[in-house]
């Protein structure tokens, strides 16, 4: 069977049929723009904190068309930002309290799933971080330090360890964590899409906004009337007026094997169907799925000139021979198991790598997003806050430091895809310094890039 380029992603059996669009004018008392895990989460909380309220969520294609359709499936506790940038001005004792918030949402988001009747494939076995040539081993070996800073539980494993959990080959060193649990990402966001329209929300996808203002949201078709209007787009923000420059869209790519032998994962292992990722700089992450396949993504393209988002999820043909080299340098052992799918989607980049969440109450205006790519996880907790801060509800997760906080915009083209394209491109000259040299100091080039970027 050929690969499957694109059509959104692997995570889709079959495309969606969607729901109808927005008949026209209508009036709520809540509008959210964008059926991702942001714009249904926080439905989802605000009909169930108050089912007198009129919410209306507008999607452009259809729920899940975007990144909560075609992730990696992390649902993990990691912190969609820069922990010790914020503690500089938020204080030690916030940063926690957000790490903190953001490992119970693991449990949340399972636990809302089970008694809502989504099926999203969870296991919560945990991140294992593994490190394949002396300079990861040194990068992981502060990045244990760094999580137990946080108060995080991580436990380091010798190359003899990780193996018995997963036979990697060439691995140095891993450690784990507990908090991060395996999903099928479209499963989520389909199940939540039914769940809201179930509650009485009413969700009008083939409904593209082309203006979000005080009072209302645009469409061709209708204007929808609210007090509160919610921004949940995420990586599609750029195409909005006056946002064009307010987050860029990354790109990342993802390859799908076919189903593996029984006999097969017998010498592989991954039996406690752990989230695993490298501390490479051209970093890769993966999953044992559902239907017992490997999904495995990393950046490729990482950046289209002019803010521009795919076509359908369709990666150029080298991104899938890249990503399967990788897959193959990991795991020799399954060389003859053809790819069945590759695709990729656009998550959202502030230019300080710090994700937001925040509520005008003398507009209206609101909107969460920013989530460099945490977002499985970090979704539930800003749909939870962006409930409580239209409510009128002070709580401990209105306090969080990545309320309120805002980026400054990213430059103009074509230093924008000039920069971004040329980080990557020194991110992957570093990779293979450091593959090269053996040498346990991380790569010059890669500080370089460090610094230009302030990537965390």
């Amino acid at each position: 069977m050929p690969t499957i380029n694109g059509q959104v992603s692997h995570w889709f059996d079959t495309l969606p049929t969607p729901r109808p669009g927005l008949p026209g004018d209508r009036d709520a008392d809540v509008c959210i723009v964008g059926a991702g895990y942001t714009g249904l989460w926080t439905a989802y909380y605000l009909k169930r904190a108050d089912p007198s309220l009129r919410i209306i969520v507008l999607e452009a294609r259809f729920a899940g068309y975007g990144a909560s359709g075609r992730n990696g499936g992390w649902l993990s506790g990691l912190v969609p930002g820069d922990r010790n940038r914020m503690a500089k001005s938020h204080g030690r004792e916030k940063v926690i309290a957000w790490q903190q918030a953001l490992n119970d949402a693991v449990d949340e988001v399972i636990a809302v799933a089970a008694a809502e009747g989504i099926d999203a494939g969870a296991v919560k076995g945990g991140n294992l971080e593994i490190a394949r040539n002396p300079a990861q081993a040194a990068r992981l070996s502060a990045a244990v330090a760094e999580e137990r800073r946080w108060l995080n539980d991580v436990t380091e494993l010798t190359k003899e360890e990780a193996a018995q959990r997963i036979a990697f080959d060439g691995m140095l060193s891993a450690y784990h964590t507990p908090h991060c649990a395996r999903i099928q990402p479209a499963a989520l966001v389909r199940g939540l899409a039914d769940t809201v329209e179930r509650l009485g929300v009413a969700l009008y996808e083939r409904s593209p906004v082309h203006e979000i203002v005080q009072g209302r949201a645009v469409t061709v078709s209708g204007t929808v009337r609210a007090p509160i209007v919610l921004r949940a787009t995420e990586g599609f923000t750029s195409a909005l007026p006056g946002l064009h420059r307010r987050w860029l869209p990354m790109n990342s790519s993802m390859i799908a094997t076919e189903p593996i032998p029984v006999a097969l994962w017998d010498e592989i292992g991954w039996g406690e169907r752990e989230l695993v990722g490298d501390t490479a700089h051209g970093f890769f992450y993966a999953q044992r799925t559902v239907d017992d396949r490997i999904a495995i993504g990393g950046r490729s393209v990482p950046y289209r000139f002019g803010s521009r988002t795919d076509n359908d999820g369709r990666v150029p043909a080298r991104t899938i021979r890249s990503l399967t080299e990788v897959l193959h340098s990991l795991l020799p052992q399954v060389r003859q198991v053809p790819i069945a799918h590759g695709w990729c989607g656009v998550l959202a980049v502030p230019r300080d790598w710090e994700a937001g969440v925040a509520l005008d109450r003398a507009s209206g205006l609101g909107w969460a997003g920013g989530y460099v790519g945490h977002g499985v996880t970090a979704t539930n907790l800003a749909g939870r806050t962006l409930a409580d801060l239209v409510l009128g509800h002070r709580t401990e997760r209105t306090q969080l430091p990545w309320v309120g906080h805002q980026s400054r915009n990213w430059e103009p083209e074509p230093l924008r895809w000039l920069g971004v394209r040329g980080l990557y491109t020194a991110y992957k000259v570093a990779d293979r310094h450091e593959a090269r040299s053996g040498s346990a100091k991380t790569s010059p080039i890669a500080r370089v890039a460090d610094l230009i970027t302030r990537k965390p």
